[in-house]
């Protein structure tokens, strides 16, 4: 069966070996039907060779956590995040993968009031303890903060979906902070609430593609979009592959994390609070997808003692949906992840993505995003 594959891609991988210490189910599992290499394999064997799509393969895509992990690691250059999207695509279009709850439930993200409302009831079904432990999720604000208000043209805040609805106050630190840079920002207008980056991960191409046609409709112009969430900024970044126009490649040249903007400006910040050790855990899509993560260090360096962790930036489990797909899988990455910021020592953990954020505070960890902890210097 041919899937929705880049054949060049796809034979870009001369099966070295080289990625599978950098993939965490391979470390977890020392499976080699769980690394990259095992799973080109079998897209190969499917792909090439009309090999039947069986149960097991369709289990070898769903565990991978998409972390793209190999990708820096790989010497040929194979783009695996694009052949896991384009293999889920054609799965789901079978009907093999992303059950219809899951589809449910990513239709509810562009839809910003439908989804506050709903995350207010979540919190209460957490308090009334209604939602099962599987799920991973920290405890949940009840109440939010007030949206952020525009000032100006100078940039574009993208606020997404699920960061503003469940950390709402990493957009405030935001605005914070680029008020004492002297940038004024305006937040997407209509349409630009969900960037489709959970919807690409999940097959769901065509609603991908809808929503980057709105999202780039949301902020028109030349000014930069600004990012904090790692996940949000890899998938703007791709909207030039994900929609393969020229509009969409200017629009993904714009969209800057929120790191790499302020680091440029870090000479115009005045903290006047040190704020002891703090311990940096790389988001996959800001360290592997971006290559953005040394904008982190940039902008806590003059604010914070940073230790680093040492196992080279292997993914924490969290995945996207991953984290609730496979719980097992995802609490055994963590755990890895877990006693790494142990041996780093005390502090708290500053990571740059929701996903990972919640994944690890769900195990009992500090964590706070990075520009949450410069504001509170400012």
């Amino acid at each position: 069966m041919k899937l929705h594959l880049d054949d060049e891609e796809l034979a870009t991988c001369v099966s070295c070996g080289l990625c599978l210490p950098h993939c965490p189910t391979f470390r977890v599992t020392g499976e080699e039907a769980l690394s990259p290499r095992g799973r080109i394999a079998a897209i190969r064997a499917v792909h090439l060779e009309d090999a039947p799509i069986t149960p097991e393969f369709v289990s070898f895509m769903e565990t991978c956590v998409q972390c793209r992990g190999c990708e820096p690691a790989c010497p040929s250059g194979v783009h695996y995040g694009h052949l896991q999207e384009g293999v889920r695509e054609s799965l789901v279009e079978q009907g093999r993968m992303t059950p219809w709850w899951q589809r449910w439930g990513f239709k509810v993200l562009p839809h910003h009031r439908t989804l506050l409302l709903g995350s207010s009831a979540l919190a209460v079904a957490q308090r009334l303890r209604l939602v099962p432990k599987r799920a991973g999720l920290p405890r949940l604000a009840l109440r939010r903060s007030p949206a952020v208000a525009d000032t100006g043209t100078d940039a574009w805040l993208f606020t997404g979906c699920v960061m503003d609805a469940w950390l709402r106050d990493t957009h405030r630190s935001t605005a914070k902070v680029l008020d004492h840079l002297g940038v004024t920002y305006r937040t997407p207008g209509t349409g630009g609430g969900c960037c489709g980056a959970l919807h690409t991960h999940a097959g769901l191409t065509d609603e991908s593609r809808r929503l980057a046609v709105a999202v780039m409709a949301s902020m028109p112009g030349d000014a930069p979009v600004v990012v904090n969430s790692a996940g949000c900024g890899a998938a703007l970044k791709d909207y030039g592959h994900l929609l393969g126009t020229p509009d969409a490649e200017a629009f993904a040249a714009r969209v800057q994390d929120v790191h790499e903007f302020v680091a440029q400006h870090i000479d115009r910040l005045a903290p006047t609070k040190h704020l002891g050790s703090v311990i940096v855990q790389d988001p996959c899509h800001l360290r592997h997808v971006q290559k953005a993560h040394m904008a982190v260090r940039t902008v806590l360096a003059p604010v914070a003692d940073l230790k680093e962790l040492d196992d080279d930036g292997v993914c924490c489990g969290a995945g996207g949906a991953y984290s609730v797909m496979q719980p097992a899988l995802a609490g055994d990455i963590r755990a890895r992840k877990v006693a790494a910021i142990g041996r780093a020592g005390e502090g708290v953990v500053a990571s740059a993505n929701p996903g990972c954020a919640m994944h690890l505070a769900a195990a009992g960890l500090v964590v706070r995003h990075p520009i949450d902890l410069l504001a509170d210097a400012l």
